[in-house]
């Protein structure tokens, strides 16, 4: 079993971190650089940038304070919203993303993919997927774009298995449905794309204790848990994320 990975995210509004249930009802969560500086400490093992307004707004992520996010951390920085173009990807690399997600862009664009892919590398492109499911017998999932708001009809699975082929290196997969619940990861969902995908699949939406965290890496077959709700509202911290997960028997990077 591949070592496993807790990935904090600051979905940013307006420069502030914000977090909603099922992506709506937005509440403040602190300053950006202050959090990216406590999961720093705390031994997270990526930090997820998402500027959740970009896209609806039309505009691109807002790089200076990706600059001063990245100058504050010495992990893995995963940075998306408003990602529409190579230009876009490349100037946030050069802020100190490490990574660049994308979600709305790569659907009505899906050559995007393909391109980015082949000038950084498929290592540096990750497709976000924001699912909603449809179907219960048997269970499926649509994918939505602009910050949940858009419905693409697209099938997350057949989406997730495309996006794939042409060069994504990664999935970070978001339930509509569990995020901000505290209820847990959606695992069936979770289980389906990781199952169909040949990439490491970031579980994301509904961490709210931790035994959340190892169905989403045992169960879910996720290579990586992210959660929001829990960290900044002090809830758990990754260190203890990471300790449980230990004498689970679930590989975790401890660090120092």
């Amino acid at each position: 079993m591949t070592t496993k990975r807790i990935i904090p995210c600051l979905d940013i509004k307006e420069g502030r971190v914000v977090k909603g249930v099922r992506f709506v009802n937005l509440r403040d969560a602190g300053d950006p650089v202050e959090n990216a500086r406590l999961y720093n400490t705390e031994g997270a093992d990526e930090l997820a940038f998402l500027d959740i307004v970009a896209s609806p707004e039309e505009r691109t992520t807002t790089v200076e304070m990706v600059r001063q996010v990245a100058n504050e951390v010495f992990m893995p920085l995963i940075v998306g919203g408003g990602v529409r173009s190579i230009e876009d990807m490349h100037t946030l690399l050069l802020a100190g993303a490490d990574r660049v997600s994308i979600n709305t862009a790569a659907v009505h664009t899906p050559e995007l993919i393909a391109r980015a892919a082949e000038k950084f590398g498929s290592r540096c492109v990750v497709i976000a997927i924001d699912a909603k499911q449809v179907a219960t017998d048997p269970p499926r999932w649509t994918s939505y774009v602009n910050g949940g708001r858009t419905p693409t009809g697209l099938d997350v699975v057949e989406w997730a298995s495309m996006a794939v082929e042409m060069g994504a290196g990664e999935i970070l997969l978001s339930s509509i449905d569990t995020d901000g619940t505290l209820a847990g990861y959606d695992i069936a969902l979770t289980r389906t794309v990781a199952e169909a995908v040949s990439v490491p699949v970031i579980a994301s939406g509904g961490a709210g204790k931790l035994a959340h965290f190892a169905q989403a890496l045992t169960e879910g077959k996720a290579e990586a848990a992210l959660a929001a709700t829990v960290f900044h509202d002090r809830m758990l911290s990754v260190h203890e994320v990471k300790v449980y997960l230990t004498k689970e028997n679930i590989p975790i990077r401890m660090g120092e």
